[in-house]
C-alpha cells in the first residue's frame, strides 16, 4: 500500500489493474467450461491468446451454451455462424481461430453480465431482451462484432456502477 498525503491507504495502480484482469480471466475461463474443458491451464492473458490461436476444443460450445442459457440457434446467431456450421463443429476436434475468438468474446460478455447483474438467470434475461441503450436491440444481437460487444460492455459498466441502462 502507498501512503498518499493524508491518512488513507491506496493500492498501487498496477496491482489493481492486474487483480482485475486476473479476476476477469478466471471468470471467462469458467464460462468456457474451465481448464478441464479447455485442456490446459490458463493463468495469463497470453495463455488464453495462445489457446484462441490454436482453436478451442469443441466441448467449449456445450459449456458456453449451458453457461449462457442459449440454444444452438441463439449461439450461432451471436457468433455470426450458421447453425449447421456450429453443429458440425460440435462433432469435430478443434474450432477455427476466428470461431474461438468469437466464442471468447461471448464468454467475456456473459461473465461480465453475470458479475454486473448478480446471477445467471438475470444475465440471461438481460442478454436476450431489447435494450434502449443499444438502439432497441438485444445485447446478444449486437455482439457479433467487436464494436457491438464494446457497446454491451459499456452498458453493463453503467449498470454495475449505478447508472441506468
Amino acid at each position: 500500500m502507498c501512503k498518499i498525503g493524508y491518512t488513507f491507504d491506496v493500492a498501487p495502480f498496477g496491482a489493481t489493474i492486474s487483480d482485475s484482469m486476473a479476476s476477469e480471466l478466471r471468470a471467462v475461463v469458467d464460462e468456457l467450461g474451465g481448464e478441464a474443458v479447455l485442456g490446459r491451464r490458463l493463468e495469463r492473458e497470453s495463455d488464453l491468446q495462445t489457446a484462441i490461436r490454436e482453436g478451442f476444443p469443441q466441448k467449449v460450445i456445450e459449456g458456453l451454451m449451458e453457461a449462457a442459457g442459449l440454444s444452438i440457434k441463439e449461439l450461432a446467431a451471436c457468433l455470426d455462424l450458421s447453425p449447421r456450421s456450429l453443429q458440425r463443429r460440435r462433432r469435430e476436434g478443434r474450432l477455427a481461430r476466428y470461431e474461438s475468438d468469437r466464442i471468447y468474446r461471448l464468454a467475456r460478455i456473459v461473465a461480465l453480465a453475470k458479475s454486473s447483474l448478480g446471477s445467471r438467470d438475470a444475465a440471461t434475461r438481460w442478454l436476450k431482451r431489447p435494450n434502449r441503450a443499444l438502439g432497441g436491440k438485444a445485447p446478444l444481437a449486437v455482439i457479433d462484432t467487436e464494436i457491438g460487444a464494446r457497446a454491451v460492455e459499456n452498458v453493463l459498466g453503467r449498470i454495475a456502477f449505478g447508472g441506468v441502462s
